[in-house]
């Protein structure tokens, strides 16, 4: 059966590997990139190679949170129905770690970006959808005010495993809120230091076979293995579901950091 899936970040990378595999497998993508022109080049050869109604784009900076509002509803404008969300795009190593909006660049397109999009998707979502959100083997205690932006971690790596335990953490407690009336909600590390542009940027290496992230996410997304997989944390390192960082178990440090992801989008 055809299934309508965002992949956020899908230009390059894990993201553009997964989109392209999705569409070879007959489903529908809805593309997602900040550059417009490698977007656009990105729909092209994708819409090339296959039936060109199975390729969307869709263009916003996941860094800006009103692009985030205004991504959701183009979305809900095109679509009554989405069956996978997978909030696959993330930064690690920039220029400029600030965002307009006041935050950390890491916690905005790593944690909050994706929570916020997930949640203006939720209504498009029926009870066997998936929102798959892409955690890390890297993962660091969540300091809140960083989060909120009201402190700066100098250290990109810190930021990074920081940001991804909080999006590990939202994912959990979403799910527990959902309690089976919604989509299934799992965090999935696909794999250490694959050969993405982030890895090459951040560690100046080459990295192993994206082909590896990609397979986990298209099962994530599609199979019966992860059917049941709502509040869970899959780690293709060790190609099995997982205990996260401690805290993403702690029920108060969850309600703190998820608190302050609501309060810090409220206040922008």
């Amino acid at each position: 059966m055809r299934k309508t899936i965002l992949v956020t970040g899908s230009t390059d990378g894990i993201g553009l590997a997964t989109a392209r595999e999705l569409i070879s497998q007959g489903h529908k993508v809805l593309l997602h990139g900040r550059d417009a022109r490698k977007l656009e080049q990105v729909y092209t050869d994708l819409a090339g190679q296959a039936d060109s109604e199975l390729v969307e784009k869709y263009v916003a900076d996941l860094s800006i949170m009103a692009d985030v509002e205004t991504l959701a509803k183009a979305i809900a404008q095109q679509h009554a129905k989405l069956d996978v969300l997978i909030n696959n795009a993330g930064v690690f190593r920039v220029a400029e770690p600030t965002t307009i909006d006041g935050l950390d660049v890491r916690f905005a397109v790593n944690t909050i970006a994706p929570y916020l999009l997930t949640q203006r998707l939720l209504s498009l979502f029926e009870g066997s959808g998936r929102v798959i959100s892409l955690s890390s083997a890297a993962q660091s205690p969540v300091n809140t005010e960083a989060l909120a932006g009201r402190i700066q971690i100098s250290d990109a790596f810190e930021a990074y495993a920081q940001s991804k335990l909080a999006l590990t953490m939202w994912s959990i407690r979403l799910s527990q809120a959902l309690n089976s009336k919604g989509p299934a909600i799992i965090a999935v590390n696909p794999g250490s230091m694959l050969g993405s542009k982030m890895v090459r940027e951040g560690f100046g290496v080459t990295g192993g076979d994206l082909a590896k992230g990609a397979d986990i996410l298209c099962r994530a997304a599609l199979t019966e293995e992860f059917s049941a997989a709502s509040g869970q944390y899959f780690d293709n390192d060790s190609g099995q579901f997982s205990t996260p960082h401690p805290e993403a178990l702690n029920p108060q440090k969850i309600t703190d950091v998820v608190r302050v992801i609501e309060d810090t989008l409220g206040g922008l």
